[in-house]
This record gives structure tokens, C-alpha cells and sequence, in this order.
């Protein structure tokens, strides 16, 4: 099980300590509350900032005039119209050695599954530390180690390096250090947030995700027309900033800045609700009691009812989320959309309306999964929506720009909505499951385990993308919708639990109304 761990009861931030001398009192645990959602969804939001650049620099350091006919030259949607051949589009690059040469796109794809490999490998190291450590130094450490490696690939421009060893390495530590971020965030919100509406909480928090996309594809795409080393040395230095902020502002838990607040009588006001969800996953629940806290086993955390099978769906959502994130500008600048093709810049500015449908997808995600208490039967319902919508952009996204954006929005909201739901409510339920009986420090590894997971399957998919790109964009698309198919069904036996255990309850209810004398 592991050994247990005595939190400082005196833990607080400098700069907490700063706001309440000046107040002259001590801060509310509804005030704490709102500066823990508010600084850990700025600090990942400069994650996926500084994550996000990547994918908009791709189309300038390999260039149309020398990928476009690798690219595109026999391409067709699937209603048979030609995609056309980007070799007719003006080039403002020549590219970055060497990535500009032939193998340019597959190069690129070595970058991207060398950063994922090395972010989801570390965040099953970071989730055991992240239960075993402070989870504010934790993040900290990883938010200025992440900058400092997103700024050392924006200095190869500047340093004129083109060699491809060095890019592969800095990537690879930038995945190390990134990996640190997911779990200890919302290992924190989980230590402050009961179980109250926590898919809406988390759903409308999880925009921090894709808000961190949406602003690393304007800086990125802006900051182009300088020199492409401008577009990952500003948000290295932002995401670094960000990390001196959660160092003096971050509170890890109630017990360690001495505040106790009413989120017991909270959950047991859900608890009748609740003995529904939780054997939905196996185990019957029980009320928690507090034996101590004790950080959980790596092996244990994947025994946890339902851990596994989140896990695995996650692999297939986020192959199909990051596929997206990381080469859906360089598909729009190499797709003729209303008879032509789009910039860099524009494609960039463009593909940030996917993000905006994804902050949509995860409110909308973690709002129904409350109304109905039914987290696997939302997850799976977005999932398969998520298969016409790709479809459809697929088929009709090269009408013009304005159906282009419609179609990715959609796109965007349906693919989203299980991966963030799956990695911020139902991470955090599985991390306080019934089974741990109290044991709290689970959070970050349970998190870590169903987001790592997940991360291989976000490193796969780029990968296999700048493979299959080269021959045709549609049989990329396949590949998602295939992902999207299978993401769902690994649900179905949760999904059947849950509709087995509504049906139950109902008769149970009937039957205790008919019960009552009139």
C-alpha cells in the first residue's frame, strides 16, 4: 500500500501568507477554493500553450514547395472531388534544415511521438511522486523545466542548429517535464473539490485545455512573420512565469494551510446518489471513513475498479484528440478549402475553432454526465457521435472556409468531450474511490495512470499520421473514426452496468412508493 504520509500542517504559500497579512486575516475556504481553480487552470492553460506550438511551426519548417507533392498530388474526399496539389501555392520558406528535405513529415513525426513517449512514460513516475511529494514544488519544477526546453528548441533559429538530435532530445526533456502538470493539477482540485457536481466543475476547469491551445496557435501563428523561434520562445517564457506563480500562490489541500470546510456534509448529501455510480465499476460502496492517508501502490491504482477500462478508452480518445492537436493547422494549409489554399498563419488562426468546440464538448460532457449520474454512458454517447462529425468534416470541410469552420467546431465538441471528461471528473472519482476506503493519496497516481495510458495512444496517432498522410489524408480520417469506434465500445461494459443499476433503482423506487399507505 505504501507508507503513510504526515502532510505539513503549515504549508502555505509565500504569497498566501502575503495576501493575509495585508488582509490582516485568514483566507476563507471558499476564497482558497477559487484561487486553487483559478491558478491551476492558468498554469495548465500555459501548458498546452507552450505543447501547442509544435504543431503551428510544422508547416514552416517543412515547406509546401518541397512536401506538397508528397502530400496531396492523388488525394480524395470522400464523395470523390479532388483535394488538389498544394505545388501551385506560393512558398514564403524554404524551410529549416532538416526538416524541409523529403522525409521532412516523417522527421516531424518522430519529434511528436518523442515528446508523448516521454510524457506518458513520466506521468507514471510523476503520479507516484506526485502522492509522495508537494505537489506545488512538483509543479513547479515542471512548469520552468518545461519552459526552459520549449525556449532551447526556438534557440536552434537563433544558434542556426540543424541538426535533427538536437530537436529529438530537447523534445524528449520537454515530455519529461510536462508530464508533471496533468496529475498534480488535478490531484490539487481533488483535494478541494468533493464529488458534488463535479463533472460540471471540472467539464467548464478543463477549458483550461483547449484555452491553452486556442492562445498557442495565435502566439505561435503571429509570432511566424519573425522568425519561427519566436513562436516557442515566448510561450517558454510565459509557461515559466506561470511556474513562479503556482510556487507563491498554489494551496495543496485543506490540512495544509489549516482550513476545514463543509465538503463532508456535501458528499453526504450525494450519497444515496452516489451508491448507485460507484458499483458501476465493481465495488460496492460504503461510506468513507478517515484511517489515514496513504499513498497508493502503482499496481494497486490499476486494480481500482474501472481504472483499466478508463485507461485503455482514454488510449483510442487522445489518438484521436492529439492527431488533431498536433497536425490539424499543417491539414488545413495543405487542403485546397474554396479553391484555395490557406497560410500558415491562417491555418493556424483557423484551427483554433476545434479548441473552441472542445471547451463546448467538455462543459456539455461534464453537465450531462451529473444530470444523468452516468459518466461511461456520456463518455461512450460522445464517442460515437464523433464518427459522423469527423465524417463530415472529412467529406464537406473543402466547400469553403465557413463550412470548414462549422464542421471542425462540431468536430471539435464531440471529440473532446469524452477525453476531458474522462480525465478530470472521472480521473478524480476513480482516485477517491469507495475501495481506497480513505486512503486519499491516490489521486495523482490514478490520474496518471488513465492519462499516461491515454498519452500513448496521443503519441501513436501523430505518429502514424505523418506516415499515412503522405499517401492520402482520408485513410488518416479512417483511422480516427476507427479510434473513435473503439474508445466507445471499451465502455460497454460500464455502460451496461450503469443502465442495469438506473433499472434497478427505479424499480426500487416504484416499489417503496407503492409501498407507502395512502
Amino acid at each position: 500500500m505504501g507508507e503513510p504520509i504526515d502532510e505539513a500542517k503549515d504549508d502555505k504559500p509565500i504569497g498566501i501568507k502575503v495576501i493575509e497579512y495585508i488582509k490582516n486575516a485568514t483566507l476563507s475556504y471558499t476564497t482558497f477554493q477559487t484561487i486553487v481553480l483559478l491558478v491551476t487552470f492558468f498554469s495548465y492553460t500555459t501548458y498546452h500553450l507552450a505543447r501547442k506550438t509544435t504543431s503551428v511551426i510544422k508547416s514552416a519548417l517543412d515547406p509546401s514547395s518541397d512536401v506538397g507533392s508528397k502530400l496531396v498530388p492523388f488525394q480524395y474526399n470522400y464523395l470523390h472531388k479532388p483535394i488538389g496539389n498544394r505545388n501551385s501555392m506560393d512558398s514564403t520558406t524554404s524551410g529549416w534544415a532538416p526538416f524541409n528535405g523529403s522525409d521532412g513529415t516523417e522527421l516531424l513525426g518522430y519529434l511528436d511521438v518523442a515528446f508523448l513517449s516521454f510524457y506518458a512514460l513520466g506521468q507514471y513516475f510523476s503520479g507516484q511522486l506526485g502522492d509522495r511529494t508537494n505537489l506545488r514544488v512538483l509543479l513547479t519544477v515542471g512548469m520552468l523545466g518545461t519552459g526552459l526546453f520549449t525556449a532551447s528548441f526556438g534557440f536552434g533559429y537563433w544558434l542556426n542548429i540543424h541538426n535533427f538530435y538536437y530537436y529529438l532530445v530537447v523534445q524528449m526533456l520537454a515530455g519529461l517535464f510536462q508530464s508533471t502538470g496533468w496529475p498534480s493539477v488535478v490531484a490539487v482540485v481533488g483535494n478541494w473539490f468533493g464529488k458534488s457536481k463535479r463533472g460540471l466543475i471540472m467539464g467548464v476547469w478543463n477549458a483550461h485545455t483547449s484555452v491553452g491551445n486556442i492562445t498557442g496557435s495565435l502566439i505561435a501563428s503571429n509570432l511566424l512573420q519573425f522568425g519561427w523561434g519566436w513562436s516557442l520562445l515566448v510561450p517558454g517564457l510565459i509557461i515559466a512565469f506561470m511556474g513562479i506563480v503556482v510556487f507563491l500562490l498554489l494551496p495543496v489541500s485543506p490540512s495544509s494551510v489549516g482550513v476545514h470546510g463543509d465538503d463532508d456534509e456535501d458528499n453526504s448529501k450525494f450519497s444515496e446518489k452516489e451508491t448507485w455510480t460507484e458499483p458501476l465499476v465493481g465495488v460496492e460502496t460504503g461510506v468513507e471513513t478517515d484511517v489515514g492517508e496513504r499513498a497508493v501502490g502503482f499496481i494497486e491504482a490499476w486494480k481500482i475498479p474501472g481504472v483499466a477500462i478508463y485507461a485503455f478508452c482514454l488510449f483510442f480518445a487522445k489518438l484521436v484528440a492529439y492527431t488533431f492537436l498536433y497536425w490539424l493547422p499543417f491539414y488545413i494549409s495543405y487542403t485546397e478549402i474554396g479553391g484555395e489554399y490557406l497560410s500558415s498563419e491562417t491555418s493556424g488562426n483557423l484551427s483554433t475553432l476545434f479548441d473552441i468546440g472542445g471547451v463546448v464538448g467538455g462543459i456539455l460532457a461534464g453537465y450531462i454526465s451529473d444530470h444523468l449520474n452516468a459518466r461511461a454512458i456520456t463518455a461512450a454517447s460522445f464517442a460515437y457521435a464523433s464518427i459522423p462529425a469527423l465524417f463530415l468534416y472529412r467529406s464537406y470541410g473543402y466547400i469553403n472556409i465557413y463550412v470548414n469552420a462549422i464542421l471542425m467546431f462540431i468536430a471539435g465538441v464531440f471529440v473532446n468531450g469524452p477525453y476531458a471528461l474522462i480525465t478530470t471528473a472521472v480521473s478524480a472519482d476513480l482516485g477517491t474511490h469507495s475501495s481506497l476506503r480513505g486512503h486519499s493519496r491516490a489521486l495523482a497516481t490514478v490520474t496518471a495512470i488513465i492519462d499516461g495510458t491515454g498519452s500513448i495512444g496521443a503519441a501513436i496517432g501523430p505518429l502514424l499520421t505523418s506516415y499515412i498522410s503522405a499517401t492520402s489524408w482520408t485513410a488518416v480520417f479512417t483511422m480516427l473514426m476507427a479510434s473513435a469506434f473503439v474508445a466507445g465500445l471499451l465502455l460497454t461494459k460500464l455502460v451496461v452496468a450503469e443502465i442495469t443499476a438506473k433499472i434497478d433503482l427505479s424499480r426500487m423506487l416504484r416499489t417503496t412508493d407503492t409501498a407507502v399507505p395512502v
